[in-house]
């Protein structure tokens, strides 16, 4: 399967979305093996002063991480069990805090990202992120197109599970992450 990544972008933030292959070199108990799925990282966005005319592109640069969802299932496991699914309420700058289990999270993850992404607010004080980090068009921004990232989601969900479950090509070995861009 060729990696793909899906950029959602506002003012000052942006949410990515890309499949990810991952095997945890240090697993909790019962977390052992391959793990596959989608994560979904909110980010900041810093736009840059045009580098030529008034036409020239605008140099855009996604930045740090904010909150991070992965909704993974174990690779041996059942296709639809979320088994694996999880987020990370903070980041320590680029790395992420421990993995939270939420059982609504589990049960119907869509509905869950969904309701999250349409409360960035919320998102951002559970995150410990302050809400100057953002503008009024980032929240108005990301809850009119909440409906339109969970269905590529979706999309890229469906089509994860009907490739094979195999390693993808570069996962040399056990302790290798092969996220195509996050």
């Amino acid at each position: 399967m060729v990696p793909v990544l899906y950029l959602f972008g506002f003012e000052r933030i942006g949410v990515a979305v890309s499949d990810i292959y991952f095997v945890d070199p240090a697993p909790m108990p019962g977390q052992e093996g391959a793990e596959r799925g989608v994560r979904l990282e909110l980010r900041k966005l810093e736009q840059s002063d045009l580098k030529g005319s008034i036409y020239s592109a605008r140099p855009i640069t996604v930045e740090r991480p904010l909150w991070r969802v992965d909704l993974l299932e174990s690779v041996e496991g059942t296709p639809g069990s979320f088994d694996r699914t999880h987020h990370h309420p903070g980041m320590r700058g680029w790395e992420p805090g421990r993995r939270t289990f939420d059982e609504r999270l589990s049960k119907d993850p869509l509905a869950w990202l969904g309701e999250r992404l349409a409360d960035l607010e919320g998102v951002l004080d559970e995150a410990g992120v302050g809400r100057e980090e953002v503008t009024q068009e980032d929240v108005s921004g990301l809850r009119e197109r909440a409906p339109e990232i969970v269905e590529t989601v979706s999309r890229l969900l469906e089509r994860i599970r009907a490739t094979d479950p195999a390693p993808p090509a570069g996962a040399e070995s056990a302790d290798s992450v092969r996220a195509s861009w996050l």
